[in-house]
């Protein structure tokens, strides 16, 4: 019982290691600045065929400018980060990493909140060996789809100066807030600026007004009556609040609107402005930062294993793979010998000094013995630096296969236990019959 338990062992734990990457941000919501950003890729030290490559990224600001916000915006807008990793090797393509964070109301300039963590994950389907490169980050910016009312007294609203403001208006007709500005001057234009998709011009319609002429960027689109209802029809009473004229098939971008008097003498009205901007399945690129990577990270190469084999040995003997435990073989005749390498531990790739071999210990290769001839001197290997050494193989919820010699050290014993036995009782026979002689 107790040599069969001295062959039991508990598998070990798979770890993961950190890849630091510097990256420098410019364009879109970085602004005029240089937003620097670090990222940790946690790398698995073991993967097996039949289960997920998964990368876990941690980001966090490396100064201080950070990405903000292009216009004013609603509760909703989000930032979005996408982490590119190339692959070559076994596989060959981009390893994409994502997350998002959902913004608060927004003004200009105001610094966004960036998203702490990227994941991504790839299903392996085979065995081989993979090289994982970081490449350039992308950082989007998405509007909130919806409207927002924006009132006559907002800064965003530049008047001429013969616009006048008048608040407390009568409640009966309805203005929006009770206020509105006002003009009777010929030309005198309130201008709005805004990214989005579109806009209503809400003002008052009511009898003996003057005309209003709608201009998006510098395209002179319609005049505006407001002495006639929607139906074209003359108008007896006053309505503040009111839809005088929209358009909403604008592309996303910053737009110019202008409301421009027509009549000299006649009273024009403005309410509000009532922005639009529509859901959209891509992002705008305008407000795209690009991240190139500024380190000198280490490429990762790891090695994906087979997985534990799904049918069973018709035997019913558990199979005995070659001895985990790195071995050195020597003759009679001196040579040099080659060190081999423990399971898991990162190996330097011989080609550069920027990659970093993963050995798994879940791998089936035999481990390799010294040759006999004479050769060069062994190589001396030294673990790679990086953040966490590995612990252990993969945790597959599996104990180790047994070591070889193990059972054939129980049969040997037992095989020289039973020829002493039978050794022991005929030499007693012997003496017996020898005795027994003796007497007559």
């Amino acid at each position: 019982m107790a040599a069969s338990a001295a062959f039991v062992a508990i598998p070990a734990k798979a770890s993961t290691f950190n890849l630091v990457v510097d990256y420098t941000c410019t364009g879109g919501i970085a602004g005029s600045s240089e937003v620097k950003l670090k990222a940790r890729v946690q790398i698995p030290t073991a993967v097996q065929v039949g289960s997920m490559l998964k990368l876990g990224w941690s980001i966090e600001h490396a100064n201080t400018p950070r990405f903000i916000s292009p216009d004013y915006y609603a509760e909703g807008a989000r930032m979005s980060l996408v982490g590119n990793v190339k692959l070559a090797g076994a596989w060959n393509g981009t390893l994409e990493a994502h997350g998002s964070e959902d913004q608060a109301a927004l003004k200009p300039n105001q610094p966004l909140v960036a998203p702490e963590g990227l994941s991504s994950e790839a299903h392996m389907t085979k065995e081989g060996v993979i090289k994982l490169t970081p490449q350039e980050m992308t950082v989007d910016f998405v509007p909130p789809a919806g409207e927002v009312i924006v009132n006559n007294d907002d800064p965003r609203v530049k008047y001429d100066a013969g616009w006048a403001h008048s608040g407390t208006t009568r409640p009966e007709y309805g203005d929006h807030l009770r206020d509105v500005h006002t003009t009777s001057t010929r030309t005198d234009e309130a201008v709005i600026r805004f990214r989005g998709t579109g806009f209503e011009y809400i003002g008052r319609e009511m009898p003996d007004v003057g005309r209003v002429r709608v201009i998006v960027d510098e395209d002179a689109s319609a005049i505006v009556d407001p002495t006639k209802d929607s139906s074209g029809n003359p108008t007896n009473a006053t309505k503040g609040n009111i839809s005088l004229w929209e358009r909403k098939d604008l592309p996303y971008k910053e737009h110019v609107v202008r409301i421009r008097a027509i009549d000299e003498g006649k009273d024009v009205h403005l309410d509000a402005f009532k922005l639009h901007t529509r859901e959209m399945i891509d992002p705008p690129t305008e407000h795209r930062s690009t991240c190139r990577v500024t380190s000198n990270p280490d490429a990762v190469e790891i090695t994906v294993g087979s997985g534990p084999s799904s049918s069973p040995d018709p035997s019913g003997t558990p199979p005995i793979s070659p001895d985990p435990t790195p071995t050195q073989t020597n003759t009679s005749t001196p040579g040099p010998t080659t060190a081999t390498t423990p399971p898991n531990r990162h190996v330097p790739w011989p080609s550069t000094s920027h990659v970093v071999v993963v050995v798994p210990g879940s791998s089936k290769t035999p481990t390799p013995t010294a040759k006999t001839t004479p050769g060069p001197t062994a190589t001396n290997y030294k673990a790679a630096q990086v953040d966490t050494t590995p612990l252990g193989g993969v945790d597959t919820g599996e104990a180790p296969e047994q070591v070889a010699g193990g059972s054939y050290a129980l049969i040997a014993g037992g095989s020289l236990l039973l020829m002493g036995s039978a050794a022991g009782g005929l030499l007693v026979r012997r003496r017996r019959a020898g005795h027994a002689g003796g007497t007559d």
